[in-house]
């Protein structure tokens, strides 16, 4: 670009360095504009995503819906009104007082006891639409919250959810419904309508109950608490509701119920957990309170809101964007001199590489001729002038200091005083800290600093007094369990976690967008398919987005199970985590969660797959407008699907778990070839989702080569930018003690062998170790005590008395004594 093309019709009014910077600014453009048009997102703003428990409460109640089940919202009215016309008088259900709304809801809760199957059918249609809140009569979306939430506590006040949870264990043990079902080669709607009636109400109910309002009243509020308690106690065929669910994702996977409307039972169970276990704000609190308990020192930071603060970072440099930008450097090169315009102009940019400092600063991301001469064949310094102050921009400010107060570990410590002995003086003390004799004065420092952020976790207490009941199981007296919510569902899936864990990857892996659609392959659709298939193209294009989005919306459910259950049961004993990690690890979750980042991440982010017009509440308080194909390939205008982007967070939080201090499972990451998968990842603009995709390249960068270190060198410094700082890691050059052969074997059997020892010990009361089993010391209870003595040994019973009685002295003497 010319810059006397540009300024020619003012070249009169501007000087040479007006015109020099308008040239720059133009250049900048451009730049920025092809960087545009390769990527299409590498300068687009940062997402502006709030990370948080669930979505708006409209899109959560909607996502249980599927669009193909849009007509059965007239249905289920249509029952309630029939049945509520003959019982009472012709007022509206809003028009009543709170005594009538009991009375009917009491009278409907009966009706759910019938033995024939389509009456009993139409009553829980009708509590369906109650629980929906009565939309008929409301005209806006907030009178239908107002009236859900009413409607919802007073279900609860006579006794509903229970008796739906004995309706729903009838649904599941119905072997006939399960037996048509395996036998039809394809499952539609009709096949799950009455799990999914049922499931409905019991989702419309939970996520409606865990939601505090301000102005609720204190009875609304102690029957929450008493129905949060109640779901996650052992009241439900003595176990808590979440392993009922947990036994239907099992047996939907099996084969013997291919019929479960599986999205919902997902969410559910999703909601349950959040519920009684509580979401992120909680699991901050019981850690804050586990930490005091403990005696330890308070968090240094708050995790949540420093993430909140953070910025995203631009991606690194796409691979078209390296050729562009490389025939730029070539042709810039055949330029012998430098006018002063360019001067000018490369001075004017400079202010700007702070702005995005992966505009120009390493742009051959993945190339390995990185290292490459400045455009300009004089030193800056030498030849331009100083440049002019640019006056204060946003885009320029940088916050001070790291993000992250540093940690240490013990073991960090002890680490480097061995070190350091071992090299000044010769000689090593083992786990000794506090030795300094003999050291030189810059070596005190560096250990006082390292102390003064020595970082001790619940997890390494745990572990530590954990050690000590096996040590001592006689004088180390027993245990002080707390029953809390976590510790029953630990108890209540412990004996079939394995299972729980194989469905639900199972699950994922078919909801994944990367998977292929295979004949083996589970059946996840069947509570989206209708009875008949779409005959006109529009019917098509609804269904498509319909089952694209149900996949999107079981993954989501999915994700969130498992990173809520990591995150409470490390808080709860860090050997409950590390049971269901290493089951997570056995059943290939970490090659799982790589093969759903395989793909365009960015369009994964941004799809459209949602009608917003047949979303409920909205599509049964407006008029609905006529759908056409091209409002439907048009999709949703939104810079971002919440519930995607809510996904691949939580996908890459359950990695860094599982792989967080696991030297095995980070060579894991580097054998299947994780790095170019998670740097597409970078491509997206949201911090929190950056920062954890960093941190898994953080983990792995000393095991990755010289080579690829040099070629990532924007990546490296995101990472030293937005990654908590450990004072003497020195990861990203590839000498530490953890870089030699790995043995996987051997380290998750030491690991499982402290699991089993913890399970049996806390859970497994019937394998108690028999050497510390009570000695029966009375010598007629033991002479009284019937053996069963082996076939051979009484064949032979004549010559063992010759040769061990008969034949040997025994001095009768010696034995009185």
């Amino acid at each position: 670009m010319d810059g006397g093309g540009n300024c020619g019709n003012i070249s009169g009014i501007m000087n040479n360095r007006q015109r020099s910077m308008l040239t720059n600014k133009s250049r900048v453009e451009c730049a920025r504009n092809q960087r545009k048009d390769s990527e299409g997102f590498s300068e687009s703003p940062d997402l502006e995503f709030e990370y948080a428990d669930i979505d708006k409460w409209a899109a959560e109640l909607s996502e249980i819906y599927s669009y193909t089940e849009g007509p059965e919202f007239i249905l289920n009215r249509k029952c309630f009104e029939e049945d509520f016309k003959t019982h009472v008088t012709d007022k509206g259900w809003t028009e009543l007082d709170s005594g009538h709304h009991r009375a009917h809801a009491m009278r409907l809760l009966d009706g759910l006891e019938m033995t024939a199957r389509e009456k009993r059918l139409k009553i829980a249609r009708a509590i369906l639409y109650i629980a929906q809140g009565t939309f008929a009569e409301c005209s806006s979306e907030a009178e239908v919250q107002h009236w859900m939430r009413y409607n919802t506590f007073l279900l609860l006040e006579v006794g509903t959810f229970s008796a739906l949870v004995e309706l729903l264990n009838m649904e599941i043990d119905n072997s006939a419904a399960c037996s048509s079902a395996v036998r039809k080669p394809a499952i539609s709607l009709a096949d799950s309508t009455d799990l999914r009636i049922l499931l409905n109400i019991m989702y419309l109910m939970v996520e409606t109950i865990q939601q505090e309002d301000p102005t609720d009243s204190p009875e609304c509020r102690a029957a929450r608490e008493t129905f949060k308690s109640e779901l996650g106690a052992p009241m439900y065929n003595n176990e808590p509701m979440s392993v009922m669910l947990f036994g239907m994702v099992t047996k939907f996977c099996s084969g013997h119920a291919p019929h479960f409307p599986m999205k919902k039972v997902l969410l559910l169970l999703w909601k349950s957990i959040l519920f009684t276990l509580g979401g992120f704000e909680q699991l901050l609190n019981i850690k804050v309170q586990k930490r005091g308990d403990l005696g330890l020192p308070p968090l240094p930071e708050d995790s949540i809101r420093v993430v909140r603060s953070m910025r995203a970072a631009s991606p690194p440099a796409s691979t078209s964007d390296l050729l562009e930008q490389q025939q730029k450097r070539a042709r810039r090169e055949h330029k012998a001199l430098i006018k002063q315009d360019n001067l000018d102009a490369f001075n004017e940019k400079d202010p700007y590489k702070a702005d995005d400092g992966r505009e120009d600063e390493d742009d051959n991301d993945d190339s390995e001729n990185n290292l490459e001469p400045e455009n300009f064949p004089l030193e800056r310094d030498e030849v331009m002038p100083q440049p002019v102050p640019q006056p204060p921009c946003e885009r320029l400010s940088f916050p001070k200091g790291l993000p992250w107060a540093p940690k240490v570990r013990e073991k960090d410590i002890e680490n480097f005083l061995e070190s350091s002995r071992s090299k000044f003086i010769g000689y090593t003390l083992g786990n000794d800290i506090e030795t300094v004799v003999g050291l030189p004065r810059p070596i005190h420092e560096s250990i006082k600093t390292l102390k003064q952020h020595k970082y001790i976790s619940v997890a390494e207490i745990q572990i530590a007094k954990e050690e000590e009941y096996q040590k001592t199981p006689l004088s180390g007296g027993e245990e002080e369990v707390d029953m809390s919510a976590t510790e029953l569902l630990y108890q209540g899936i412990l004996p079939s976690l394995p299972q729980y864990m194989i469905a639900l990857l199972k699950i994922l892996l078919a909801a994944a967008p990367t998977s292929k659609a295979k004949t083996d392959s589970i059946n996840i659709l069947a509570d989206v398919l209708p009875e008949e298939m779409p005959t006109t193209v529009l019917q098509s294009m609804k269904l498509g987005v319909d089952v694209n989005r149900h996949k999107e919306i079981i993954v989501k459910a999915i994700s969130a199970i498992l990173l809520l259950l990591l995150k409470h049961f490390k808080l709860n004993h860090v050997y409950q985590f590390e049971y269901m990690a290493q089951h997570l690890v056995f059943a290939n979750c970490i090659p799982l969660i790589l093969k759903f980042f395989n793909q365009n991440i960015m369009s994964y982010i941004t799809a459209k797959n949602s009608i917003s017009v047949l979303d409920f509440p909205y599509c049964v308080v407006h008029e609905l407008p006529e759908l056409t194909a091209e409002s439907l390939e048009a999709g949703e205008n939104n810079q971002f699907c919440w519930r995607n982007l809510f996904s691949c967070i939580n996908l890459l939080r359950i990695l860094n778990k599982l792989t967080k201090w696991k030297h095995s499972r980070t060579m894991m990451l580097v054998v299947f070839k994780s790095a170019p998968i998670l740097k597409r990842a970078l491509k997206v603009k949201q911090a929190m989702m950056q920062l954890y995709v960093l941190k898994l390249l953080k983990v792995q960068t000393k095991y990755l080569g010289r080579q690829w270190r040099k070629s990532n060198m924007k990546t490296m410094s995101a990472i030293y930018q937005k990654v908590r700082h450990r004072l003497n890691d020195d990861w990203a050059y590839g000498n530490d003690l953890d870089a030699r052969p790995w043995d996987f074997q051997a380290e998750e059997c030491a690991l499982r062998a402290n699991i089993e020892r913890f399970n049996s010990r806390r859970y497994d009361k019937n394998q108690a170790n028999p050497d510390y089993l009570p000695v029966d010391n009375c010598l007629q209870s033991v002479l009284g005590q019937r053996v069963d003595l082996p076939e051979d040994f009484q064949m032979n019973y004549d010559l063992w008395l010759e040769r061990e009685v008969f034949s040997k002295p025994i001095s009768w003497e010696e034995l009185l004594q």
